[in-house]
């Protein structure tokens, strides 16, 4: 239910990361200001910028360091992880193998997602059956990831206690059988600038307009380049320039839905007119892979019992789109 913003919020989040775990949390009149916050921010624009968020600032730029390098190592380097169905769409894709809405994207990319186990989720899962793939050099690389990840997740969920609270349920609202074990999608990306992307192609957009498909993300992108845009209610879109030290926070489908459309998720492209190439790092927080989402009985009644929103199995969404999202 985004309106006319003409900036994005920036919440500073750490009263939730100290008092995450304290059953009093809701009561805590700091914590009650954050909640505040994050319930304006997810209404108004469904996006918000999060400092606070205890993260190494050196790990943030680590992991963008990382994906530079590989994204300037040689063709035939890169291809060594290739992307493919049979590795469950995990590994690396080429400039305009990502497609949005029929269009070719500007970008290349290593794609990761939490490893499911042949079997794990039946017929449901077998499309996204397998282990990541990540570059053999350096060897840390890894690890580094796999840190910075579980840290992603870990502040996620301290997220979406706040945005719980926020709409009128017990902190631990969106965990068991929504997000108790939690799916997560991991992307580099890496935008050519504005003069080598259209050497390339005549489109010169990064990433077309799409929402994202589970419950939070959080984005790391590089501090010197504006590209990232979000659209507002009348169409305009919104810049979401690089602040230091903080990530880009955004919700997506499957949130939209539980919260019975009182949030929504908001459209957002990206489009790099720099000179320079841009890497932005994507952690994407979902729900469990199985998970069946529909209208919280808590948002049906904060809107007079009217339900607005369908009912989504959050694995079988993921699948249609990575079906469709890739030449």
């Amino acid at each position: 239910m985004s309106t006319d913003f003409k900036s994005i919020p920036i919440i500073d989040v750490s009263p939730l990361v100290a008092k995450f775990d304290d059953p009093n949390m809701a009561q805590d009149p700091i914590v009650c200001e954050v909640v505040k916050q994050l319930d304006q921010a997810c209404r108004e624009a469904g996006f918000f910028y999060v400092k606070g968020h205890g993260i190494a600032d050196s790990l943030i730029k680590d992991v963008r360091m990382m994906a530079r390098e590989f994204f300037s190592l040689p063709y035939e380097e890169k291809l060594k992880i290739k992307m493919t169905p049979a590795t469950g769409y995990r590994g690396y894709q080429r400039i305009g193998e990502n497609v949005t809405e029929g269009t070719p994207d500007m970008h290349e990319a290593i794609d990761g997602y939490r490893e499911i186990k042949p079997g794990m989720y039946g017929d449901l899962g077998k499309p996204m059956e397998g282990c990541n793939q990540w570059p053999a050099n350096p060897p840390s690389f890894k690890t580094r990831i796999e840190e910075y990840i579980a840290l992603c997740s870990d502040l996620s969920r301290k997220i979406l206690r706040g945005i719980a609270l926020a709409l009128g349920g017990s902190a631990n609202e969106l965990e068991g059988d929504i997000a108790g074990d939690a799916f997560w999608v991991f992307r580099m990306i890496g935008y050519p600038g504005v003069s080598e992307s259209r050497d390339l192609a005549e489109n010169d957009i990064g990433c077309g307009a799409h929402t994202d498909y589970g419950l939070l993300t959080l984005v790391n992108q590089d501090d010197d380049i504006t590209a990232l845009q979000v659209r507002n209610l009348s169409g305009e879109w919104i810049s979401a320039p690089p602040i230091p030290g903080t990530f880009v926070c955004n919700i997506g489908d499957m949130l939209k839905i539980w919260a019975n459309g009182l949030y929504d998720s908001t459209l957002h492209q990206v489009i790099n007119n720099s000179p320079k190439y841009r890497v932005c790092v994507a952690y994407f927080h979902e729900t469990n892979f199985d998970a069946a989402i529909e209208a919280s009985d808590i948002c049906i009644k904060r809107i007079g019992g009217t339900r607005k929103t369908g009912r989504a199995v959050y694995g079988e969404h993921l699948v249609s789109k990575v079906k469709t999202n890739f030449a």
